[in-house]
């Protein structure tokens, strides 16, 4: 029997009127105001890229290679989204990048073809990750001089490897990834890589219990340890991730520029701890987003692009970018406040 449910109704007897303002509100309240202020600068970085540079902005192929070059830098934010988002910090990333893109671009390496120069930079990512993870989590390091003791080891033995000089790759099917015949209805491969990596690392998140482990890890590691988290292996397990996003960005930069270098990922670690940052993680831990981080990639992808198109001098371009990050943070302040 299907029970009659009686609308609302007010003193009188009457049937009350619905508040579809309150009903506004509370959907409002329930968006994520964070990602809508960064979808706004994104937008506007855009408008005014298409004003100062209507042709060469908006052409398809200036817009595929903002995504190219977004996308390297890209799968390291993930990663390092992950690390900040547990109380932690990786130096490193930029390092190891380095470490892996010459590694896996040796003669000896070239010599096992695609699958040795893709399965070195990941091993090398891993490695390194591996005793980021435990040296903090087992050796009781602060994060902050173990990644810096790896940043600085991983640099010397880059420029070891390569004495200094550019090893070009010769493999032509890591090369082919990197032409225009090889794009997916106009997509760059690399890009296809970033959107699967950055579509795992929300799940992974948002999906499962590794990924509530990190939050509680980066909210409060005595309480998660109190809740029967193995904190120390879950910081482990954190850093091999990041280790593992360095290689995959590794190969990524190998094929984008198909050599490798002991200058390659110069300044990642910066770059991806600030778009993490704008992206919503808290640098004390405990809370962040996937879709905040690759949005504040994007952002500093496309604000270096406009200056390059634009002709503006270095210094100026990375003033201009430091203005524009304080307002960008201030403006998802002030919103975040009035939800």
């Amino acid at each position: 029997m299907t029970q009659h449910v009686s609308p609302p109704r007010d003193g009188t007897g009457k049937t009350a009127p619905v508040d579809r303002s309150a009903a506004w509100r509370g959907l409002l309240a329930r968006a994520d105001v964070r990602t809508l202020s960064l979808l706004g600068v994104l937008a506007a970085l855009i408008v005014v890229g298409g004003i100062t540079k209507p042709d060469e902005f908006l052409d398809t192929r200036n817009l595929q290679l903002v995504l190219t070059q977004g996308s390297v830098i890209g799968v390291v934010t993930v990663g390092m989204t992950f690390v900040i988002m547990s109380g932690g910090i990786d130096l490193s990333v930029g390092a190891i990048v380095a470490l892996a893109s010459v590694w896996a671009t040796t003669v000896a390496t070239q010599e096992y073809g695609f699958g040795g120069i893709l399965l070195t930079a990941v091993l090398v990512g891993l490695g390194c990750g591996l005793v980021n993870g435990l040296l903090i989590a087992y050796g009781g390091m602060v994060p902050f001089i173990a990644t810096l003791a790896m940043l600085a080891s991983a640099r010397g033995l880059a420029l070891q490897i390569t004495d200094g000089k550019t090893q070009i790759v010769t493999v032509d099917s890591v090369l082919d990834l990197g032409l225009r015949d090889a794009y997916v209805l106009g997509i760059p491969p690399l890009v296809m890589v970033f959107a699967v990596v950055t579509i795992i690392g929300w799940l992974v998140l948002n999906r499962t219990t590794f990924g509530r482990r990190t939050v509680a890890v980066g909210g409060n590691a005595e309480a998660a340890r109190l809740a029967g988290i193995d904190v120390r292996r879950q910081r482990l397990y954190l850093y091999l991730l990041s280790g593992l996003c360095c290689g995959i960005a590794a190969f990524m930069l190998i094929v984008l520029a198909g050599s490798g270098q002991n200058t390659n990922g110069n300044l990642y670690e910066l770059d991806a701890i600030a778009a993490a940052i704008i992206g919503g993680t808290l640098l004390s831990g405990g809370r962040g987003t996937i879709t905040g981080s690759v949005l504040g990639v994007l952002i500093f992808t496309t604000i270096t692009n406009i200056f390059a198109l634009n002709n503006l001098q270095s210094d100026v371009q990375q003033i201009a970018k430091g203005a524009i990050i304080v307002a960008a943070v201030l403006v998802q302040r002030r919103t975040a406040s009035t939800t």
